[in-house]
């Protein structure tokens, strides 16, 4: 398996500066890894610092909360992928999964996918706010709004990733949908079980090392 390209190389902290952006970009051109995952003020830098490699740019949007207007979130990302970005990995609404107001989260994930219909839309789920019911139902409405992957985590909540949360998703969603785990996938070991449980779409700021 080419563990590599199930690596979105990842750099999302408020502090973050061109100078590891441009470090984070050579180190996925370097690799090989599927994507970077940055923040939309930086899509243009890691545009032109990939440019002439297959390294897709990856961006969140309704980040890191995901309590921003259903219609907000689909301008972002439809601004976010005419600015150049590849991918799009959006926060559900999860007051409103939990609220059980599922058409307003179905609604807007739609609305979404509508915004960027010809790229790889990811949706971050928030597993650690959430028990397994509300991590089942929120699965199944990914699935339905026609995204790619359900996602387990922001990485700036509680935690991130967790073994059995990803095997109930997979679980969930059936074997042809993306399920992708992030935060918290600090070695190759870890990486391999996350595969194993599930995961075709690793997230993680360790991306180096878990290829040494």
């Amino acid at each position: 398996m080419e563990y590599n390209k199930l690596i979105d190389h990842t750099l999302l902290k408020a502090d973050a500066t061109e100078e590891e952006i441009v470090k984070l970009c050579r180190e996925a051109k370097e690799y090989n890894f599927m994507s970077v995952c940055v923040n939309p003020c930086y899509i243009e830098l890691a545009k032109k610092e990939l440019a002439g490699s297959d390294v897709k740019v990856c961006v969140v949007t309704g980040f890191p909360l995901g309590a921003s207007r259903p219609e907000v979130k689909a301008f972002e990302s439809k601004n976010a992928v005419e600015i150049g970005a590849d991918e799009v990995d959006v926060v559900i609404n999860i007051g409103a999964l939990k609220d059980h107001r599922d058409d307003y989260v179905l609604n807007e994930l739609k609305m979404v996918r509508k915004a960027i219909p010809n790229n790889v839309l990811k949706v971050i789920i928030e597993c650690c706010l959430l028990n397994e019911e509300e991590i089942v139902r929120a699965s199944k409405l990914v699935k339905e709004s026609g995204a790619d992957f359900v996602k387990t985590s922001t990485g700036f909540s509680k935690w991130g990733a967790k073994l059995e949360d990803v095997a109930l998703m997979r679980k969930t969603v059936g074997p042809e949908m993306g399920v992708k785990a992030a935060g918290g996938v600090k070695t190759h070991e870890d990486m391999v079980k996350f595969v194993e449980a599930g995961a075709s779409r690793i997230g993680t700021s360790n991306g180096v090392a878990l290829m040494k």
